[in-house]
C-alpha cells in the first residue's frame, strides 16, 4: 500500500495497543498521533485537521458496554462531522457494532486484529474523509459558480483612446499570474475589468470570487475570507470554507481593498505571502492556490504617507495598475452606453421603437457623469421608464451632481443632505472611513453603506 496524505489519531487507554498501532501506522500515513485519555480529544481536534480518529470503545476498568466510546464518537461527531472514525475493541458483538455503526462510525474493528486488514480499513476511512471534504468544497464552489452564472451578463462598450489602452494591457496581463490593482472613480466598471481579466486568462474554467471588502464588518472579517470550522463560535453550526479557498485555483477579485482597516491589512498580507489560511477554531493551514485582482477608488500611494494603508500589502497587490477613466473622459463612449442601455431599458419595460433625439445626446454629452457608467445606466432606465412619447428628449433627463448645492431654491432630499455630510466628512479627514464615522457619530459600516446607496 502507498503511503497515504492522511492525519490519523489513536485514542486508546492501553499503552501496548498505542505502540503497536504507532509502528504500523507511521509508515503508511503522514502523521500519527498518540493519546490515552479521551478527555484530550476536543483539544487535539482544535490543534489539527484530523482525517480519521481510531477510537476505542471501553476506558473505565471493568466496563465493556462501549458506551464511552459511543459517547466520544458523538463529541467528535459534533465537533467535526466530516471527519472519519474506526471504533476499536476486545468486546465486540454484532449489536454493539450497529450501535457504533448507527452513531455515525465510518467502521468498526476488533481486537487482536489482522494488519493487511486493518490497514485496507483505515485507508478506506481515509478517503472518505477526503470525499466528504472535497464534497463540501465542490458545494461552496457551486454556489459561487450559480451566482455568477445568474449574475446579469454586462458588456464592455466603448471605443475612446482610454479605454483601448486599459483593454490592450488587459490582455497582455490576463495570461500571466501577476495581481493587479483595478483603480478608478465609483461606476466605472472595475469589477468588469477584473472580470474580463479572469475570461482572458489560464484559470477562466475555474471560479471568480468577488469580495466587496467595505461591506464585511470586522467581526465577521476572518470567517467569510478564512472559514471557520463548526463550533469556533457561537453561531458557528457547521464548518465553512471562506472565500480564499473557494476561489482556489481560480481568481479572487477584493473589491474596494482601500476601505480595510489597518490591522486587517495585515491578515489579508499574510494570507497572500504564505500562500495558505487558517480556519477560525483550527490550527492546521489550508494551502490556497489564487490569482489575486483588487480594485479600489482611493489613493492608495497617498494613504501610505499617510499611515492608513500598509505599503508591503500595497507592493503585493499593484504588480500591474490599471487606471480605469472617468466616463467624463471618455468622449463618444456616454452615446454608445446611452444607446446599449436605451435598447436593454426598452425591452425590459416593454416600449420598442425608443429613440434619443440629438439635442439630448448632446445635453448627456456635456454632464459630466460624477457617478459614471452607474449613473448613465439608472438615468437611461429612469427616463425609459417616465417617458410618453416614442423619442426621448433633452427635459426627460433630469441630471445633477450629488456634490454641488442646489440653485433652483428647492430644498435637498434627506439622503442628498446625508451624501453631502458624508463626503464633507470624508474630504475634512482626507479618506479616512473610520475617522470620518467618528466624527459624524456613525459606524464605519453605516457610512460605508449610505455612501454605496447613494452611489447606485
Amino acid at each position: 500500500m502507498q503511503p497515504s496524505k492522511g492525519n490519523i489519531l489513536v485514542v486508546d487507554d492501553n499503552k501496548s495497543i498505542l505502540s503497536a498501532l504507532e509502528i504500523l501506522l507511521s509508515p503508511e500515513f503522514k502523521e500519527v498521533t498518540l493519546i490515552s485519555n479521551p478527555g484530550q480529544i476536543p483539544t487535539e481536534l482544535r490543534k489539527k485537521d484530523y482525517n480519521l480518529v481510531i477510537l476505542d470503545m471501553n476506558f473505565s476498568a471493568g466496563i465493556n458496554t462501549g458506551n464511552e466510546g459511543i459517547y466520544w464518537l458523538g463529541r467528535i461527531r459534533e465537533s467535526n462531522p466530516e471527519i472519519s472514525v474506526v471504533m476499536i475493541t476486545a468486546y465486540g458483538d454484532i449489536s454493539t457494532a450497529v450501535k457504533a455503526l448507527k452513531a455515525g462510525a465510518s467502521d468498526f474493528v476488533l481486537k487482536p486484529w489482522d494488519n493487511d486488514k486493518l490497514l485496507a480499513t483505515l485507508w478506506l476511512a481515509v478517503q472518505l474523509n477526503f470525499s466528504k471534504k472535497e464534497v463540501s468544497h465542490l458545494i461552496e464552489r457551486e454556489t459561487e459558480l450559480k451566482k455568477a452564472l445568474t449574475r446579469e451578463q454586462k458588456y464592455i462598450i466603448g471605443t475612446s483612446p482610454g479605454l483601448m489602452h486599459v483593454m490592450k494591457v488587459v490582455r497582455k496581463v490576463a495570461g500571466t499570474e501577476a495581481n493587479v490593482l483595478i483603480t478608478g472613480e465609483n461606476g466605472t466598471g472595475k469589477e468588469l475589468i477584473a472580470q474580463e481579466i479572469h475570461r482572458l486568462s489560464d484559470r477562466s474554467g475555474e471560479v471568480m470570487v468577488s469580495v466587496d471588502m467595505g461591506a464585511i464588518s470586522e467581526t465577521l472579517f476572518e470567517s467569510e475570507l478564512f472559514g471557520h470550522v463548526r463550533g469556533a463560535f457561537t453561531d458557528a453550526r457547521e464548518s465553512k470554507p471562506g472565500k480564499f479557498e473557494t476561489a482556489d485555483k481560480g481568481s479572487l477579485f477584493l473589491d474596494e481593498i482601500g476601505n480595510l482597516s489597518y490591522h486587517l491589512q495585515g491578515k489579508i498580507l499574510a494570507a497572500i505571502e504564505n500562500r495558505h489560511i487558517t480556519r477560525i477554531g483550527s490550527n492546521q493551514p489550508v494551502p490556497i492556490n489564487i490569482r489575486l485582482i483588487c480594485a479600489t477608488n482611493r489613493n492608495l500611494e497617498h494613504m501610505v504617507q499617510e499611515g492608513l494603508f500598509r505599503e508591503d500589502l500595497l507592493y503585493r497587490i499593484n504588480t500591474i495598475q490599471i487606471e480605469v477613466p472617468p466616463l467624463r473622459d471618455r468622449g463618444n463612449d456616454i452615446i454608445l452606453l446611452t444607446d446599449f442601455f436605451l435598447s436593454k431599458f426598452s425591452s425590459r419595460y416593454n416600449k420598442p421603437g425608443l429613440k434619443i433625439n440629438q439635442q439630448a445626446h448632446e445635453k448627456l454629452l456635456k454632464y459630466r457623469w460624477p457617478g459614471n457608467i452607474r449613473e448613465l445606466q439608472h438615468t437611461i432606465e429612469k427616463a425609459v421608464i417616465l417617458c410618453e412619447s416614442g423619442i426621448l428628449k433633452p427635459e426627460d433627463f433630469y441630471l445633477k451632481s450629488p456634490d454641488k448645492p442646489r440653485t433652483d431654491g428647492t430644498t435637498p432630499t434627506l439622503e442628498e443632505a446625508e451624501y453631502r455630510l458624508i463626503k464633507e466628512a470624508l474630504e475634512r479627514n482626507g479618506g479616512n472611513y473610520s475617522a470620518a464615522a467618528d466624527q459624524l457619530g456613525i459606524t464605519r459600516q453605516t457610512l460605508y453603506n449610505k455612501l454605496k446607496k447613494a452611489n447606485k
